[in-house]
């Protein structure tokens, strides 16, 4: 688990802790507002939780793009195209009858 997955999981405790404090007492986690309502922390907590859910989908990304680059190159390898036939278009019209 890399650095963005573990915020990511840390972010979303707290967006939780928020969520809940708030929807409690509207005053607590926004102690520095004069008239908190629970629509400003659902917006808040909609926010970020938005944000934790990209840090963890971009950590789960990079880790499964760092597994594949510590593969040997041989698994890697892109097969060798295949040769396929093309048909080729009539080149020669047809004479004309008189």
């Amino acid at each position: 688990m890399n650095s963005m997955t573990s915020g990511a999981i840390t972010l979303l405790i707290w967006t939780i802790l928020i969520f809940c404090l708030g929807m409690y007492k509207p005053k607590w986690p926004l102690f520095f507002m004069k008239n908190p309502t629970r629509f400003i922390i659902m917006a808040i907590t909609l926010i970020l939780f938005m944000i934790s859910a990209t840090l963890f989908g971009e950590g789960n990304r990079r880790d499964k793009l760092k597994a594949i680059a510590e593969k040997p190159a041989i698994e890697n390898a892109i097969p060798a195209p295949v040769p396929v036939p093309v048909p080729l278009a009539d080149k020669v019209k047809p004479a004309a009858t008189k």
